[in-house]
């Protein structure tokens, strides 16, 4: 009996491992035509219609997103977590009105800053090709991560942190 648990432990941490190297490699298979040119956008619009100004001398995580996305869904109560503690610009890509936008903020309880890219400009300027992607810049606005599909609050918040050193 203990053989075969071991058997079955061994099959799942190997079928772990695997996934995760597969989802490491997707990703920077995916990310390849992201723009890697450090964050020359000093201010955005945000749908309050406030302007929200890049601070300076801190990293920025500017996450891209589509209210269509099943994936972005998931991923925005991290994107919610990490808003608390870093600076964090949300950009959401052909998503309708800032009306509607908004109306999903407060059914979700979001307090994220929020661009709406209604006609695409910036994701072209970014070059997305998939929702959602994120980018992590450091104090300087070198772009120091860039990544494309799903990931954790852990993962993000450590990026984050090593981008603050």
């Amino acid at each position: 009996m203990l053989k075969k648990i071991k058997h079955y432990l061994k099959e799942i941490i190997f079928f772990v491992i695997t996934m995760t190297l597969f989802a490491n490699a997707l990703s920077l298979y995916r990310s390849q035509d992201l723009s890697h040119s450090p964050l020359s956008v000093e201010s955005f619009k945000l749908i309050n219609n406030q302007e929200y100004q890049v601070v300076k001398n801190k990293p920025v995580l500017v996450h891209f997103l589509a209210s269509w996305c099943p994936t972005c869904k998931l991923e925005a109560s991290n994107i919610e977590f990490l808003s608390h503690y870093f600076e964090v610009i949300t950009i959401a890509v052909k998503s309708g009105s800032d009306e509607k936008l908004q109306k999903y903020l407060d059914e979700n309880n979001y307090t994220f800053k929020v661009v709406n890219d209604q006609n695409g400009k910036l994701s072209s300027i970014f070059h997305i090709s998939g929702f959602p992607t994120t980018f992590i810049y450091d104090k300087n606005k070198k772009m120091v991560f860039s990544e494309v599909g799903y990931t954790s609050t852990p993962g993000l918040y450590l990026r984050m942190l090593w981008a603050g050193k």
